[in-house]
């Protein structure tokens, strides 16, 4: 009995020595692999940091780059409005230039219809004058006609009773 007592206290020892030594490699393996995990996760991180940088520089390169076409635009709205406001000036200019050309020309032209309504009456007078003085003359002539041959027959008259006398 005491050597198969001995026996197995040999082999739990041996048993005991196996399963210490699959212990020892199996915590060595986790160890191992525990720290193949921890450099797994440090290099994500790491990863993770640089992409969390990468697109931390791109939003801010994206903001410059939209800052700049904000004042690019607001730039050229206000180039914009400044020729809209001066053709608008010009154009009020050219408007008033030309009512005013329009209005001269108005007046000019009312003023010449006051000098050929003038000068139209004043032919119409003259007309009339002279159709007048024609008449004055006409008349004047045969009044003068009228006594000449009244003068004639009362002559003839005289005649003629001086003949038959």
């Amino acid at each position: 009995m005491k050597q198969t007592v001995t026996t197995l206290r040999e082999e739990l020892e041996r048993a005991r020595q196996g399963t210490d030594d699959a212990v020892q490699r199996a915590v060595s393996g986790a160890s191992a692999d525990l720290t193949q995990l921890k450099m797994t996760v440090t290099a994500l991180r790491d990863e993770l940091e640089a992409a969390h940088a990468a697109r931390d520089k791109a939003v801010r390169q994206a903001h410059a780059a939209s800052e700049d076409e904000i004042r690019q635009l607001k730039a050229t709205v206000a180039t914009l409005r400044d020729q809209m406001e001066e053709a608008r000036l010009a154009k009020d200019h050219a408007v008033a230039q030309s009512l005013a050309g329009a209005q001269n020309e108005i007046t000019q032209l009312r003023g010449t219809i006051a000098t050929l309504r003038e000068s139209l009456e004043n032919s119409g007078i003259t007309r009339e004058d002279a159709l007048a003085a024609m008449r004055a003359q006409h008349q004047a002539e045969l009044l003068q006609l009228q006594a000449t041959i009244q003068a004639l027959r009362d002559r003839v008259e005289t005649l003629s009773a001086t003949a038959s006398k």
